[in-house]
């Protein structure tokens, strides 16, 4: 029933393939190219090739050979059970007897042979295979499991579409089927988990491999591991219609070869050759074929040429084999050509909308309180969690339910979101007795911090106020973009410089002097100046050292801070920002001791318990703009 589907819709792809334009004989490559591409693109967005596999139907013949070699086999073995039934009239069977004089030499003999098939299997063994393989019904990961990556998903899709239809695309659009594809980015943002939704939709056998299983201390072993995985990998395909391959950390086997001695060449640039080859053994025949074309070669010596034996040919088997890294620079070129890993794709972390698809998807599945189903919640924690991989998401929201069962609740609640997010990015609380001066003095450090950002903090959220110690931080001001950015204006960065001096500018104010807790405020203030004057052309000069990156801020700081024109500048625009913030302060000094009261009672106040104290302390006040405040 299965296979007369399959064939109806087979015929329909066919002839969609057919209905489109034929190319000019004379047509330029590139035409050609472009008129397959569209014939594609339409099938796909027809649907033609998913509903017309040809792996289904590859799979259907290899399970109708298996059951014709299977009953070639049995065939021989129940005609002589048959015959011996029925003319020979014997019905039942004996094992051979073992003569006494053998007998006490037995258990030696049967010890013998276990050593020796243990030493084969040993030495046999190393050279073995070191993959995982899932089959089809052992995944239960699909594309619709896969949220915040639409765009690779979308990729990926079409990639799958060209592995099940492979045939199809070869023989009658005259493509070539991807052989492999690469899977790089930073850790954690799904690249093995798409991989297997991917061999999920195929339906097809999934080998997984880590780089590391295939390294041996052995010389040669790595490249028979390599070499066995590969076979596997044919085998199953050939079996099964398809098989997928994934390769984790790839850059383990296939690092560079470039500045390698020779005394390296042997091992590493051997095991990324091995590597580079098997990638092109797609098509390499069977045992069986080759059997049959040895003993056609035989016969060929005796006959004509023009009666010789054509000799069989075997099929490309259908694998697709990804790789995955977050270090693709350092791979060899050779693997990034085409015919090799023909498509590189690139996982990068979820943006804002991707983060809230992820909360979405995750929170589903976890019980929580009723809070959390309010779309501005489930925003602003889309926000809290900028830089976030889907992994970070997910187990920061496993952390807030280790928070919840702590206070005896069975449902997370923001509050527990909120602590989880400061145990993962600062560290558990440890529970450090400050003395009444020092939690006075904290707590209005931090006030002064959170006051300014309300005043110059335009797009900014007020996330979390804390006096209480994680690791270094004696305590903290949380805030977060309201929207995703990926630039910052000039004021924008003078206003987290002075967000950076509100601390210092109100132990001044309210003490007369600072302490050593304003150390890590202007280390911040001083890279974010450095990098407005030294990198993005916002101080007098326009010249940038193009040796500097924003990527590396402590090279950033050391060139400007080197020169005396750089660090004048520097110091002058960190002087300014702070006679700013302690003048902004000084206006506001109310709202500074309604929240160092606060956090003296409450020691943390989170997202709109901040805004509250502010809002009862100054409820005429509203922000002015941005451009007033800086006096741009």
């Amino acid at each position: 029933m299965s296979r007369a589907h399959h064939s109806s819709h087979q015929g329909w792809a066919e002839d969609e393939a057919r209905r489109a334009p034929a190319v000019p004989p004379d047509a330029p490559a590139e035409a050609a190219d472009q008129l397959r591409e569209r014939t594609l693109e339409r099938l796909t967005s027809l649907g033609a090739i998913r509903m017309g596999a040809d792996v289904a139907a590859a799979r259907e013949r290899a399970r109708q050979r298996r059951l014709l070699w299977l009953a070639v086999f049995l065939a021989p073995i129940a005609a002589w059970l048959l015959v011996r039934v029925l003319v020979w009239h014997r019905y039942s069977f004996s094992f051979p007897h073992i003569p006494s004089t053998f007998a006490p030499y037995l258990p030696g003999v049967v010890l013998l042979v276990l050593l020796v098939v243990a030493m084969v299997a040993s030495l046999l063994g190393g050279g073995r295979s070191p993959h995982v393989l899932f089959r089809p019904s052992e995944i239960d990961v699909h594309f619709d499991d896969v949220r915040g990556a639409d765009v690779v998903v979308e990729e990926v899709r079409k990639t799958l579409n060209l592995f099940l239809a492979h045939r199809t695309f070869a023989e009658e659009m005259g493509g070539t089927p991807r052989r492999a594809i690469l899977f790089e980015g930073p850790p954690g943002t799904g690249k093995t988990y798409l991989a297997k939704a991917l061999a999920g939709e195929a339906g097809v056998p999934f080998l997984f491999v880590s780089s590391s299983a295939f390294q041996s201390m052995y010389y040669g072993a790595t490249n028979r591991k390599i070499r066995a995985y590969f076979r596997a990998l044919r085998h199953h395909a050939r079996r099964e219609g398809g098989a997928i391959g994934f390769i984790e950390e790839i850059d383990a086997i296939g690092a560079s070869r470039a500045g390698r001695g020779f005394g390296h060449r042997e091992g590493i640039a051997g095991v990324v050759n091995e590597l580079l080859i098997q990638l092109q053994s797609f098509d390499t025949p069977t045992v069986g074929t080759r059997m049959v074309g040895a003993l056609v070669d035989f016969a060929n010596q005796w006959l004509p040429r023009g009666r010789q034996l054509a000799k069989p040919t075997s099929r490309p088997a259908n694998m697709l084999v990804i790789g995955a890294t977050n270090r693709a620079d350092d791979l060899d070129p050779a693997l990034l050509r085409p015919g090799r890993f023909d498509r590189s794709i690139y996982f990068d972390l979820p943006t804002r909308a991707g983060r809230r698809e992820i909360i979405d998807y995750y929170l589903a599945k976890k019980a929580h309180a009723a809070e959390l189903d309010d779309p501005a919640r489930r925003e602003a924690l889309a926000g809290m969690t900028a830089g976030y991989s889907p992994v970070m998401i997910e187990h920061l929201l496993d952390e807030a339910l280790v928070w919840a069962l702590r206070r005896g609740a069975d449902a997370l609640s923001w509050p527990d979101i909120t602590r989880a997010t400061m145990t993962s990015e600062i560290g558990l609380a440890n529970g450090a007795l400050y003395t009444e001066a020092e939690r006075r003095l904290i707590a209005t450090h931090e006030a002064g911090h959170a006051t300014v950002a309300w005043l110059v903090g335009r797009g900014r959220t007020l996330d979390v106020l804390t006096i209480v110690k994680r690791k270094e931080s004696l305590g903290l001001l949380a805030h977060s973009d309201t929207e995703e950015r990926f630039t910052r204006t000039r004021s924008e960065m003078l206003a987290m410089i002075q967000i950076a001096m509100g601390g210092m500018a109100a132990e001044e104010l309210f003490f007369g002097e600072t302490s050593s807790g304003v150390a890590g405020d202007l280390a911040a203030a001083t890279a974010t100046a450095c990098q407005m004057i030294g990198v993005l052309g916002m101080g007098t000069s326009l010249i940038v050292d193009n040796s500097t990156s924003l990527s590396a801020p402590s090279d950033v700081a050391a060139k400007v801070l080197t020169h005396d024109d750089g660090r004048a500048e520097v110091e002058q625009l960190l002087s300014r920002s702070k006679d700013e913030a302690r003048s902004m302060l000084n206006e506001n000094r109310h709202v500074i001791e309604a929240l160092r009261d606060a956090l003296l009672e409450r020691e943390e106040l989170v997202g709109p318990e901040i805004t509250a104290v502010i809002s009862a302390a100054r409820p005429d006040a509203l922000r002015p703009p941005m451009t007033e405040r800086l006096g741009v």
